[in-house]
């Protein structure tokens, strides 16, 4: 389903964006404060959603895994 790719992709983006933010406040705060452990918690709980809904659509059927070469037929 169309639907559930963007919602990986949405999530993956999210997930980059939260780490660069994370470099951002680690670069502009020097350390002094907890910023970028909040980012970089949100990421690690985004990503173990990420493989959680990836898991879940799969059990539900409506992702389905290939492999890099196509099966003969």
């Amino acid at each position: 389903m169309l639907i559930v790719k963007v919602i990986i992709a949405v999530l993956l983006l999210l997930i980059v964006l939260s780490l660069a933010a994370g470099m951002f406040t680690l670069v502009q705060d020097r350390g002094n404060s907890n910023r970028t452990v909040k980012f970089l918690t949100f990421r690690i709980a985004l990503s173990i959603f990420v493989f959680l809904f990836i898991a879940f659509a799969f059990y539900m059927g409506w992702i389905q895994p290939h492999g890099i070469v196509p099966p003969q037929s």
